[in-house]
């Protein structure tokens, strides 16, 4: 089996998330990359070629790949149990990890956790919970939702009905749960005070949206929006599967304005990105609401719920945090991203505008004349395929270029990163002259 071959079966067999399918079966804009193995942040094609893995393959992976303390605490756990159900049966791996979670955050904040696969699924667990706690509660008028215009929290249909991005749920919207969806804080308050007597909760990306092409909040909005809840009686649920687990700087994004959610959504970094695993956490308060006699229990559940490999990995990402003082070395690298993106925007005018939230860094681009490119040259998408001949892997959210690399990138590495950049848009330049 080789490159060829395995190019060949997956245009006949695959579908990939996100894909003009026709385009990628004809071989365009270029045929498809194989990846084979990784070492730190480099990761390896068929042909042997090495790439720095610019958006932490798609935001999840932490610590680098094949990390051996990661890979020594799966094979552990490989050779006792995979997985075992965790319906009306409990797991050593769980029970430490949902402690670990918890201590995380003050005593008696977010007490309980609740796994499940994905940044989707955390999502969809905690707007399901949120309802059925009003139902459970003496306030079944509050099913409703705020969200915010161009957020996005995941797939799953309640998930994608929350979102804000209509291309990615305009077709499905009748189907989803009733939301408002607001710009800011501005337009939150503006909410006529029927709409918000029908709100269980609130929901954002903390800090900074990321699919919305890396656009941060004003700092001090998230405190702002946490004394509006409260005053409202309205939950809020934070989406951090991209900004939890050290992306901006802290372990968790709330953390960065002292603000502890009613309901916490994890995934993506969870394992370090080894393994598929989501957690939502919650408040005690909420978690009481689900119990006593009749039907109360939280209905909802997933075959691989607790996973003993995803929860081993879990486990052996926060040692890592801890053995190597991850976040500690974030306030140096933070700085090297600041410089190499203000040298971009120095050299190049159609770098239009570079956006940053810790280890979270988007480089929009426009014409010369501050106009958007129009949307049928892909110009964010080609930028990137050309990064690839530098050796590094990124993907554009139209065309603004991500640049969100593992936690444990060194400062050469990073140079290498705005190099390839560098070198990406000159190329594009040069193509389009």
């Amino acid at each position: 089996m080789n490159t060829e071959y395995w190019i060949a079966a997956d245009k006949k067999h695959c579908w990939h998330p996100f894909t003009r399918q026709d385009e990628w079966a004809a071989g365009q804009p270029a045929d498809p990359l194989v990846l084979v193995s990784g070492e730190g942040v480099w990761l390896t094609d068929s042909e042997g070629r090495r790439y720095i893995d610019g958006n932490a393959s798609i935001w999840t992976n932490v610590h680098g790949h094949n990390h051996p303390v990661m890979n020594a605490a799966i094979t552990e756990q490989l050779g006792k149990v995979a997985h075992t159900s965790y319906l009306g049966f409990a797991n050593p791996r769980a029970s430490e990890l949902a402690q670990r979670l918890c201590a995380l955050f003050p005593p008696q904040s977010l007490e309980r956790v609740f796994f499940s696969d994905d940044g989707s699924t955390a999502v969809e667990c905690a707007v399901k919970m949120a309802i059925q706690y009003r139902l459970q509660t003496g306030d079944e008028n509050r099913t409703e939702f705020i969200a915010f215009d161009q957020s996005y929290h995941g797939d799953t249909m309640g998930a994608a009905s929350l979102g804000g991005v209509g291309a990615f749920f305009d077709r499905f919207r009748k189907f989803g749960f009733p939301v408002s969806h607001v710009t800011g804080m501005a337009d939150l308050m503006a909410l006529d005070e029927s709409v918000i007597a029908r709100t269980a909760a609130v929901i954002i990306e903390p800090l900074v949206q990321g699919v919305n092409q890396i656009h941060p909040w004003p700092e001090g909005m998230l405190r702002q929006l946490r004394q509006w809840c409260d005053a409202h009686g309205v939950h809020l649920i934070l989406d951090e599967v991209m900004t939890g687990f050290g992306r901006t700087g802290s372990m968790f994004a709330c953390q960065r304005e002292n603000v502890i959610p009613d309901f916490l959504c994890l995934a993506k970094g969870l394992t370090g990105g080894y393994l598929p695993m989501a957690a939502t956490m919650v408040k005690g308060e909420v978690y009481d609401a689900f119990l006593g006699a009749g039907e109360r229990a939280f209905y909802y559940g997933h075959s691989y719920t607790a996973s003993q490999l995803g929860c081993a990995a879990a486990l052996a990402s926060l040692d890592v945090f801890e053995q190597e003082e991850t976040l500690a070395g974030l306030p140096v690298k933070v700085k090297l991203l600041e410089k190499g993106l203000a040298d971009l925007a120095a050299k190049y005018e159609v770098v239009h505008e570079v956006r940053q939230c810790g280890m979270v860094a988007g480089i929009e681009l426009r014409r010369e004349s501050g106009e958007k490119f129009p949307l049928e040259d892909r110009t964010g998408e080609r930028v990137s395929l050309l990064a690839r001949r530098h050796g590094l892997l990124t993907r554009s959210i139209l065309d603004t270029l991500v640049v969100l690399p593992p936690l444990s990138i060194r400062a050469d590495e990073i140079a290498h990163l705005f190099q390839a950049l560098d070198a990406a848009i000159r190329d594009n330049l040069n193509h389009v002259r």
